[in-house]
């Protein structure tokens, strides 16, 4: 899939301010600093589309972007920044539970891992409860250029086997680097499986209106 158009389109609290929707979505959610803002901005091939931040737990709020004028990529709030306020972590509760699980128009989930650290029983229990409500999730293992191949690939590996130990279904998975734009192609062409199938109409030749002339007498 090419990006041929991608731009901001406005930001939500929660469910009830959400824009309305017509087209399918595919939500982005991990925890804090896991490098989500990078890595929209890699996809859509647009530097700073997406606020990147040092600061963990910047993105607060539900945030929309028109790609192609054809779907929706959806930014949530990050999860698990300890600094936050009881009260900021119980917000991002409700209001990313509510979107995720009513929003009618979401498509897919892509819920991002760091792939330099081992498994955290926070992203294991958020891709849990993802299953529970039936909604389809894919894991990003992302920043996979900050270590070495076979650190990435085994925490990737440590990561789905305890899935399975959980009794967490398989799931799709990438590997994602937004330095080095690993994983970009793998992404775009599995979202725009999911996209409505444009039918293609053959080119129509001009209809010959010479049998409509009167014959000369």
């Amino acid at each position: 899939m090419r990006i041929e158009t991608a731009t901001f389109r406005t930001s939500a609290l929660d469910l009830e301010a959400c824009p309305p929707s017509w087209q399918p979505e595919f939500a982005f959610v991990g925890r804090s600093n896991v490098g989500k803002s990078s890595l929209i901005n890699m996809l859509t091939g647009k530097k700073e589309l997406a606020k990147t931040s040092s600061v963990p737990g910047k993105t607060q709020l539900i945030n929309f972007f028109d790609i192609n004028k054809t779907w929706s990529l959806v930014d949530l709030p990050g999860y698990g920044y300890a600094r936050l306020s009881k009260a900021k972590q119980n917000d991002f509760n409700i209001n990313v539970s509510g979107y995720l699980t009513e929003r009618e128009n979401l498509k897919h989930v892509f819920a991002l891992v760091d792939s330099r650290m081992e498994p955290l029983e926070g992203d294991l229990a958020f891709i849990e409860w993802l299953q529970a409500c039936k909604l389809p999730v894919s894991i990003v293992f992302t920043k996979s250029d900050k270590s070495s191949d076979t650190t990435v690939e085994n925490h990737a590996q440590q990561f789905l086997q305890k899935l399975d130990e959980w009794g967490i279904q398989a799931v799709k998975a990438f590997s994602c680097s937004a330095k080095t734009r690993a994983g970009r192609n793998e992404i775009l062409q599995f979202i725009e499986t999911m996209l409505p199938k444009v039918k293609k109409t053959k080119n129509q030749q001009p209809i010959s209106l010479g049998w409509m002339q009167k014959k000369k007498r």
